[in-house]
């Protein structure tokens, strides 16, 4: 087996940061974990919340912190930083090597969908962001590494997307389409979720969206670990 991580991001429309924050990081034990933040509002304001939230957090997983022990850390900071007035979303997914196990904490309104051979299941137990109370703690979810598990997480923008025009996005069912016709992989199950939620918003999303999607796939290649990032930019100056 081989696990496959793919993100989709896109910043609101007319807006040139992204609230979102997402990083990468190995786990001293063996494996990585990503981490997703969604500052409060939007814009520059947000971006630095969610950069220094998430930069909290892989800072204390590095050193071998427990997830969930970081992500409540990361909320007491930034409880004290900005005094219970600013909040931010919260998603770690960690693959494990050391339990085998996929092990997910989160601090998100937004629910996550885990589909498992035939099944696909909404995972919304309540949840609240971090950083307006001390000691918010997050739901933690234990998952074994088994074939054809598939993770898929996002921030609230893809939930919202087609709501102005009356035409909310159903993730669940999308999801569940996408899977049943064929055997996609990450990049184009997140691809396949972020171009429907742009559709719904004519092409001028009304949040940050970003979609985290992880699948657990048969190994067909050799012992290299591998990441690719693709970051379309627009240089003003013509350099």
């Amino acid at each position: 087996m081989e696990i496959q991580i793919a993100v989709a991001k896109i910043n609101k429309y007319a807006v040139s940061e992204s609230g979102d924050t997402l990083e990468v990081v190995e786990r001293p034990g063996g494996g990585l974990s990503v981490v997703l933040a969604d500052g409060q509002s939007s814009g520059r304001g947000a971006k630095y919340i969610s950069m220094m939230v998430v930069r909290r957090v892989i800072g204390l997983l590095a050193e071998g912190v427990r997830d969930g022990a970081a992500a409540r850390a990361a909320s007491d900071y930034l409880y004290s930083e900005r005094n219970g007035k600013v909040s931010s979303t919260l998603n770690i997914i960690s693959v494990d090597l050391t339990s085998e196990t996929v092990v997910l904490a989160r601090n998100n309104e937004a629910p996550m969908y885990i589909a498992r051979e035939e099944s696909i299941e909404c995972i919304n137990e309540p949840s609240h962001s971090i950083g307006t109370a001390r000691n918010i703690k997050p739901i933690i979810m234990e998952i074994p590494i088994q074939s054809g598990l598939t993770l898929v997480v996002y921030t609230d923008g893809l939930v919202h997307a087609g709501e102005r025009k009356g035409t909310p996005m159903d993730v669940g069912t999308t999801i569940r389409g996408l899977l049943e016709e064929n055997d996609p992989t990450p990049s184009e199950l997140a691809d396949a979720l972020l171009s429907q939620a742009m559709r719904l918003d004519d092409n001028r999303p009304a949040d940050d969206i970003s979609v985290v999607v992880l699948r657990v796939m048969q190994r067909t290649g050799d012992d290299v670990r591998r990441m690719a990032v693709r970051l379309p930019i627009n240089i003003k100056n013509g350099g």
